[in-house]
């Protein structure tokens, strides 16, 4: 499969799947950004994408993000395949969730790209599900 890929600074490489078995590529911060303790930081990822016909960018975070004390601001994110014009940088909204600053350096790999089929639905309205009710959050407990 291929995509269409653009990069903002050409300084910096091109994302790369780390390991044989990886689902996701590794994108680099383009410019060093320092998030205030409990703000939202917009860290710019270098990229546009153009996924191919069906697919989408699933951007989420590497597994260590956590232990620099930051978070996706919106759980992860999702690229459309519209998304790909020539000023449209895949950019990470992170949330520094603790009591001090931090500062993600250039070329710091945090955050990496899973390219994901899209599943269109059609709707179909009812007045009743016809299921019993759950109740929801951890209503199957915890063991």
């Amino acid at each position: 499969m291929h995509i269409r890929i653009k990069r903002i600074d050409k300084t910096l490489p091109l994302p790369e799947y780390k390991t044989p078995g990886a689902a996701g590529f590794d994108l680099s911060v383009r410019v060093t950004t320092m998030i205030p303790a409990h703000v939202i930081g917009y860290v710019p990822l270098n990229v546009v994408i153009e996924p191919p016909e069906g697919y989408y960018v699933a951007l989420v975070a590497r597994s260590s993000l956590h232990k620099r004390g930051l978070m996706p601001a919106n759980g992860f994110g999702v690229g459309d395949r519209d998304f790909c014009g020539n000023g449209d940088e895949y950019t990470a909204a992170l949330l520094n969730f603790t009591d001090h600053d931090i500062t993600i350096e250039r070329g710091d790999r945090i955050m990496q790209v899973v390219i994901s089929p899209v599943a269109r639905v059609n709707f179909k309205e009812v007045d009743d599900m016809g299921n019993d009710d759950r109740g929801g959050f951890g209503t199957t407990g915890e063991r």
